[in-house]
């Protein structure tokens, strides 16, 4: 009993650690490249050198963190080939989810695909109006809620688990931009408005194209030679 209630409590300060970390890296406060020192990391964000080893080992599954061969970690690389890749691995589970959800769906996933778009277009709404770190990390949950309901329908958990894998890996890019001044957001909102209005009229491939144009305009907002 107690054991297990050490291990759960164990688990607690590893997720809150993992948010910490994940949100700086995605912040650019953990810069790529960057080494991650057990030690230096406990000191600001705290934990114990076992959990914050927990930690980072489960950033480096979801890809944000690698380990080095002195058997450290550091921060995964962010070059523009990182995010051709990312985005070519997000296109690809995103299509395949969204494909097989228009032909599994049934009228619930629609409002939740109704309701996941209005949060998104609120918190958009909120951030061109005002723009802080909170607003950005509001936005950007409402971004990822956006992208999984799309291919929630398809009933594939471990399709789902990938879509989230490659959407975690981009939103330090997409954050970049957003730091930057670089997204379009009246052009993010009629991309939006013509995928959900593919997607309420099951027109799979209007829907599918309009879910390339959106994932690709969002990631590749002024990135050389594109």
């Amino acid at each position: 009993m107690f054991g297990r209630r050490a291990q759960s409590e164990e688990d607690t300060v590893v997720a809150v650690l993992a948010a910490a970390l994940r949100r700086d890296i995605s912040f650019g406060v953990l810069r790529p490249d960057q080494k991650l020192k057990i030690e230096a990391l406990r000191q600001s964000y705290g934990g114990s050198n076992h959990s914050m080893r927990e930690t980072l080992r489960m950033l480096s599954a979801e890809g944000l963190v690698e380990a080095t061969a002195q058997r450290g970690f550091r921060v995964t690389s962010a070059t523009e080939d990182d995010l051709r890749d990312i985005l070519f691995m997000r296109l690809e589970v995103e299509r395949l989810g969204l494909r097989l959800g228009l032909a599994r769906s049934d009228v619930q996933w629609e409002g939740r695909v109704l309701a996941a778009h209005h949060a998104l277009r609120r918190t958009e709404e909120a951030l061109v109006n005002e723009a802080n770190d909170a607003l950005a990390l509001d936005w950007d949950m409402a971004c990822r809620s956006f992208a999984a309901v799309l291919v929630e329908a398809a009933h594939s958990p471990r399709l789902s688990d990938m879509q989230l894998k490659f959407y975690d890996q981009s939103r330090r890019f997409r954050l970049a931009l957003l730091r930057e001044g670089r997204l379009d957001f009246a052009a993010r909102a009629e991309q939006q408005q013509a995928l959900v209005e593919a997607v309420l009229a099951r027109d799979t491939e209007a829907a599918v194209a309009a879910l390339e144009t959106y994932v690709t305009g969002d990631m590749m907002t002024g990135t050389r030679g594109v």
